[in-house]
């Protein structure tokens, strides 16, 4: 009797330690109407630990984000019923989650659009499982960060405020205004904005926003630094073939004008 009251609480606290451990892990939603590339993605998230739920069209990916709440989802382009893109679209505004979408398009123009539309990150098919993991973990780090920066500054009483000329950052709010209109822009956006305006007038290199920005092992294309910077641009500077805010150094990279 004794070893079998053993047995059940030993039983219990594997239990326990299990569920423990579940709550932990990262949940991720794989949004994609191929089976084959949602066994794919579901096997390694899994292999790195993390949980995965699966929607196999965009109804289904709106309905299930909504309920489970994931910690960050992947999400393709040509879905059933209802695009990616207007997916991301609607899902940005109401869940405050890191998208990454999957498509076999490779048009600029598609990567502006899901940009716009307030996607995270942007990988075409076919990707590396390599690169895929390191982006992923990326855009999950940066979330952790932004949460932890948030916490620490509501901590404080004194607001944190960035004034560049036009251009005033508060970092306490997570809100930029420019000539005292409040500019809407993607969480990304802002956190280029951000790290710019930390050193103004001081020039920063694209290879250096995608690490800083986007993530330390980001694998990424440069050009996701260039398109989210014309995003930016075009809701801050009144010429954007112009700008007065947000300048280029030719062949190097961008920086905030000191005022």
């Amino acid at each position: 009797m004794e070893e079998k009251s053993q047995s059940i609480e030993n039983s219990k606290e594997q239990k326990t330690i299990e569920n423990n451990q579940n709550e932990s892990k990262k949940t991720i939603l794989v949004v994609d109407d191929e089976k084959r590339i949602v066994d794919i993605l579901v096997y390694n998230l899994q292999k790195e630990g993390y949980q995965t739920i699966e929607a196999n069209d965009g109804e289904e990916a709106i309905r299930i984000a909504n309920e489970k709440k994931p910690d960050l989802i992947l999400l393709d382009i040509m879905l059933p019923k209802i695009d990616g893109l207007t997916v991301c679209k609607r899902l940005k505004a109401n869940l405050n989650v890191p998208i990454l979408i999957l498509s076999a398009k490779d048009e600029e123009i598609d990567k502006i659009l899901g940009l716009e539309l307030g996607a995270d990150d942007y990988i075409t098919k076919p990707f590396s499982v390599r690169e895929l993991m390191a982006r992923v973990k990326a855009n999950l780090r940066k979330v952790e960060a932004s949460t932890q920066t948030e916490v620490e500054q509501n901590n404080h009483k004194e607001s944190n405020v960035i004034e560049l000329g036009d251009l005033v950052i508060n970092l306490d709010k997570f809100e930029a205004k420019v000539r005292g209109e409040v500019i809407d822009l993607t969480l990304r956006e802002f956190e280029v904005l951000r790290y710019l305006a930390k050193q103004p007038g001081q020039v920063v290199t694209r290879e250096i926003l995608l690490e800083k920005v986007w993530g330390y092992e980001y694998y990424g294309d440069i050009r996701t630094v260039d398109v989210t910077v014309r995003r930016i641009r075009e809701k801050i500077e009144k010429d954007t073939s112009a700008p007065k805010i947000l300048i280029t150094k030719r062949g190097v990279g961008y920086y905030l004008a000191n005022a």
